[in-house]
């Protein structure tokens, strides 16, 4: 069967918002592999349009902004774009942990054998969670500099965000815990963690991070300064995941207001003003297209209690990868509309 649309080759410049309707913080969740890099970078470009300095940023230990926007992202935000004031980066939680409350050695913080682990500590092992700290520590600071009027978020995969909103729990359970070792043990405490004082600094720093994650919090309660969108694709495990996701966040007091559903089997042109040629599924003479469509209106179906109060905005399945501008361009069309 041959199809008589060819792949676009270029996107009318006219169909790709210029600038958003979207509050200073706009973070993407969702399981992994649901097209989340994809959706921050597409959001990203259309805001930076009018000239909002934006932040694109990710947090995903296994990065893929910078194949998406088909540029190198460096660790540290950097403008990527001459023409708009786009900046990108992505977080490396592997180096974040060696600065700030996580850092060891002579210089840092003598608790950090109980955080990240140290091969010369006794007390050494990955702490559930270090990783994330790490990352939400440098987003924090991001989130905080004046250079950006916009920040979007291409967060980690479900379980990592949820364990980000845990952390000032973990944090103060931790810092209890500690307290209890030192009233317990006493001296031995000063041969593992030094003496008092460093002590001292050392859970001072732990609590000092915990009240800015609690402010991190707060700011995602708040509708007016961020848009917590969740990404799913219309699969039966994907929405169940995103219910999951959305109770969580429910019961963190952190409101959705967007749902993305990525990959409609449907003509891009029914899912946003486009009048450009691209491949798109055809219904009537393919059976696999017809049948995967079919899976997906199920799965929609029964996703309609999770849609209510929400904004709903679908992204059709494309039949190349999403690398660029030219695709990406679609991509904020359909979900900036």
């Amino acid at each position: 069967m041959e199809l008589e649309v060819e792949a676009v080759d270029a996107v009318d410049d006219d169909i790709v918002p210029t600038g958003i309707d979207a509050p200073e913080y706009v973070l993407y969740g969702g399981k992994g592999g649901v097209g989340k890099t994809t959706m921050a970078a597409g959001t990203a470009l259309a805001s930076a349009r009018d000239g909002t300095a934006t932040l694109v940023v990710s947090t995903d230990p296994a990065h893929s902004l910078s194949d998406t926007l088909d540029a190198d992202v460096p660790a540290d935000p950097a403008q990527i774009r001459d023409d708009i004031p786009l900046y990108a980066a992505e977080i490396d939680p592997e180096a974040a942990l060696s600065d700030g409350p996580f850092a060891g050695g002579d210089d840092g913080n003598p608790l950090a054998g109980l955080l990240g682990g140290d091969a010369a500590n006794p007390l050494g092992g990955s702490m559930p969670g270090s990783d994330e700290a790490a990352a939400i520590r440098l987003l924090l600071e991001y989130m905080d500099d004046p250079r950006f009027e916009r920040v979007v978020v291409d967060t980690a995969p479900t379980g990592h965000t949820l364990r980000l909103l845990e952390l000032p729990e973990m944090l103060d359970s931790m810092v209890g815990k500690l307290l209890t070792m030192r009233e317990k043990m006493g001296g031995m405490m000063e041969g593992l963690l030094g003496g008092a004082d460093d002590q001292d600094a050392g859970i001072d720093s732990l609590r000092e991070f915990a009240d800015r994650i609690e402010q991190f919090r707060a700011v995602l309660r708040d509708p007016a300064k961020t848009d917590f969108r969740v990404v799913l694709v219309p699969e039966e495990l994907s929405v169940r995941e995103s219910e999951r996701l959305l109770d969580r966040l429910e019961q963190f007091g952190v409101p959705v207001g967007t749902i993305v559903v990525n990959r409609v089997l449907q003509d891009p042109g029914e899912v946003a003003e486009f009048d450009g040629e691209i491949v798109a599924p055809n219904h009537t003479d393919c059976d696999f297209c017809e049948r995967r469509w079919q899976v997906q209106r199920n799965a929609l179906d029964r996703s309609q209690e999770l849609f209510m109060g929400h904004d709903v905005r679908r992204v059709p399945l494309f039949a190349e990868e999403v690398r660029g501008d030219r695709l990406l361009r679609i991509v904020a069309a359909c979900v900036e509309q």
